[in-house]
């Protein structure tokens, strides 16, 4: 408990001080676990601020993997309009390793494509009047690596052990502008490079169902007006998985 407090605070401190003129969200990124061909990963999750993101996962040998994976994001404000949609597809290598075969490496590469509106506006008198309005289209090329390790501790609510599973992402991508306009009017496109490191933690509930609390941060190596880092991920979900030993 000590340790999570001053993640959660540092990361709550992120979230607050996060820039408004990002025009990309981060989604969850998908972390099957996968062991061996023939097993089937979904999930589903959800933050506060509305973004709800659902993605699905399948092994197709004992080593190599692929995944669908996308999110929706709508909120109205009196000062502020935002509106995302992003799916990506991707796949990957993973393998168990350590003398209990509990913990799993995975590396996935893939593709994605987004749109992005944003709609400022003042208060006045008369009501909302708004001043920017942003739309955004644009592609993603990633990279991510997962390590992750299985029923090393459990946690005893109301007299049952309920096994916990950890893992870690680091993810590498390259969001590029395909169109932007601002205003009505088109603008010059930018694009940046992304480091995103997310941290997870997977309660099973039964043999097939999971709950999973995600928190992520993201991080731009170039300096950028509109696609830049800013945004974190905090969010709240399920798992289902099939053919999971």
């Amino acid at each position: 408990m000590r340790l999570l407090k001053p993640r959660l605070l540092f990361f709550l401190t992120l979230l607050f001080f996060s820039s408004c003129s990002t025009v990309y969200m981060p989604n969850v990124p998908v972390v099957p676990m996968f062991t061996e061909q023939g097993q089937f990963h979904a999930g589903g999750h959800v933050n506060i601020r509305g973004n709800i993101n659902g993605n699905v996962a399948y092994s197709f040998s004992d080593h190599v993997a692929g995944f669908a994976n996308a999110s929706t994001l709508s909120t109205n404000g009196s000062r502020k309009d935002v509106s995302q949609q992003l799916w990506e597809i991707g796949i990957g290598y993973f393998d168990v390793f350590g003398a209990d075969k509990k913990r799993v490496f995975e590396v996935y590469g893939g593709f994605g494509r987004g749109n992005t509106e944003k709609t400022y506006k003042d208060l006045t008198y008369d009501g909302p009047v708004v001043n920017e309005l942003i739309d955004v289209t644009f592609n993603k090329v990633f990279v991510q690596v997962n390590y992750s390790s299985k029923k090393q501790k459990s946690l005893r609510l109301f007299g049952e052990k309920y096994p916990l599973n950890y893992g870690t992402v680091l993810r590498l991508s390259h969001v590029s502008m395909t169109d932007f306009k601002l205003n009505g009017a088109p603008r010059s496109l930018e694009d940046n490079i992304l480091i995103e490191p997310l941290f997870f933690t997977r309660m099973e509930l039964s043999r097939n169902f999971q709950i999973q609390y995600t928190n992520g941060m993201n991080i731009g190596l170039i300096q950028r007006d509109y696609m830049k880092a800013g945004n974190t991920v905090f969010t709240l979900g399920v798992v289902y998985n099939i053919g999971m030993k």
